[in-house]
């Protein structure tokens, strides 16, 4: 019995089909989601989600944060921003880096609940360039 997985991103629907598992980038560590999994909620750090079908990944998906709800049928992950990890570029990564560390050299570093989302930024962007091929 397979489990539905949905990937949507404020642009658009990347993904809905049904898979073996589904390995998404928690914000505590990577997650495998199976059928009959125990529903839960969990934040999502930049990184890969991956599709697993035959015992072989089959899709892998870069996401920079989001949410996933996971059920016993279905998983659906609501991303910051979804990008299939073949069309990632590890320039835009590197962009997206020195923006995102700029911005928190730039940020008071007294305002400590400020600092988060632009940790998580730099995170991110980290992860976007180490996915990145080329």
């Amino acid at each position: 019995m397979p489990i539905d997985v949905e990937i949507v991103s404020p642009e658009k629907r990347l993904l809905s089909r049904a898979v073996d598992m589904v390995v998404v980038p928690g914000s505590e560590g990577d997650l495998a989601a199976m059928p009959d999994h125990a529903p839960m909620i969990v934040l999502l750090r930049g990184g890969v989600v991956s599709l697993h079908e035959g015992g072989r990944v089959t899709d892998q998906f870069f996401v920079a944060g989001g949410f996933a709800e996971i059920t016993s049928e279905r998983c659906t992950i609501l991303a910051d921003s979804a990008v299939p990890v073949g069309e990632l570029s590890r320039t835009d990564g590197e962009a997206r880096l020195r923006d995102a560390e700029a911005a928190y050299e730039q940020a008071d570093k007294a305002d400590v609940p400020a600092l988060e989302p632009l940790l998580e930024r730099i995170q991110s962007a980290r992860a976007w360039v180490d996915t990145a091929q080329s």
